[in-house]
């Protein structure tokens, strides 16, 4: 184990889209450890589109990432030292680790570090039985409520959370239409993951399309993309629609955000648009664990991971995710585990 940890910290906030060079490299000597505190290996990190809201000196609901402080992104990694007996060297855990090499954890409660389950790869955990995976399955089933035989739409829908939940509204029934941004990736979303159709917003006429694969009309959007397409479907929905606003990753990068022009729809169908957070529902995470591992282990819900590799990458890795580069969930592979 090395004396010093390489950390990527916050050097600028960025105006419009981020740039790598809105992060700096710095190198510094490994603390000690405290008691109650195990030493822990970065192996993986992840990377989401909300971690550009984090770089704006904002109020959230998580504190803005500060300058000269080290970048915020969850990770999965090994304990290579520890003065806490919950957590043993050589133990796989998963926490917010940030962009760093070596990271200081605790355990329990939320922001501690907790065990990777047993019999799972351990990227899982940072996907579709993390964050994103949780991210889909509530925001879809709570807040979209879907019903069989209705026609779902899901924008970004070849990202990690937007897959999730555009396969969780076929399992309940639904007639699945998913936007993504490539001829790739609309074809993963009809082959792999099984959507009755597709539409890339990069070669075709979304509104077109949309009038073509949903006749009669749209009952739940899963939206995570927010701006035009947003205005598009909102053009399409059926009475009492329900709109599920997950992220607004076009706007993310701009320097002025506009509202939906077409809102007003929401009156005249009497529909509901609500912006939900995965932690509003934290006390039912082991029902929605359960569920997509029994899911994924049946073949239900496929999905794909975008692994990039070296530290030296993260800022780079984190553009993937605005330039539509990534197919699924981006991670980036620091290093191996050992033992």
């Amino acid at each position: 184990m090395s004396d010093v940890n390489r950390q990527w910290v916050l050097a600028s906030r960025p105006t419009g889209m981020v740039q790598e060079s809105d992060f700096e490299l710095r190198e510094s000597p490994l603390p000690a450890l405290q008691d109650g505190q195990a030493r822990v290996r970065t192996l993986y990190l992840s990377f989401d589109p909300a971690m550009r809201g984090w770089l704006n000196d904002v109020p959230s609901y998580v504190p803005p990432v500060q300058i000269g402080e080290v970048m915020r992104a969850g990770g999965v990694g090994q304990v290579v030292e520890s003065r806490e007996p919950k957590l043993e060297p050589g133990d796989i855990v998963q926490g917010t680790f940030g962009w760093q090499e070596y990271a200081l954890a605790t355990a329990g409660g939320p922001a501690g570090a907790r065990p990777v389950p047993e019999g799972v790869p351990i990227t899982w955990p940072l996907g579709v039985l993390g964050g994103t995976g949780l991210t889909a399955y509530f925001g879809l089933l709570e807040v979209g409520q879907p019903k069989p035989g209705e026609t779902v739409v899901v924008s970004a829908a070849a990202g990690a959370t937007g897959s999730v939940a555009a396969q969780i509204a076929r399992i309940r029934g639904c007639r699945v239409i998913g936007i993504a941004g490539s001829p790739d990736k609309v074809g993963w979303l009809v082959h792999e993951a099984r959507l009755d159709g597709a539409i890339d917003y990069n070669h075709e006429h979304v509104s077109a399309r949309l009038d073509d694969l949903c006749p009669d009309g749209i009952d739940v959007y899963f939206d995570n993309v927010g701006g035009k397409i947003l205005d598009t479907v909102l053009a399409r929905i059926n009475s009492h629609a329900r709109i599920a606003l997950c992220g607004g990753i076009s706007t993310y990068n701009s320097t002025e955000r506009a509202g939906p022009r077409n809102y007003m729809q929401l009156v005249v169908r009497s529909a509901r648009m609500q912006g939900f957070l995965t932690f509003d529902f934290l006390p039912r995470f082991g029902e929605a664990i359960a569920d997509l591992s029994a899911w994924v282990q049946a073949g239900e819900i496929a999905h794909q991971e975008d692994i990039q590799h070296g530290f030296e990458n993260a800022p780079a890795t984190l553009l993937r995710l605005f330039q539509g580069k990534n197919l699924g969930k981006q991670l980036l592979r620091v290093a191996d585990p050992e033992g």
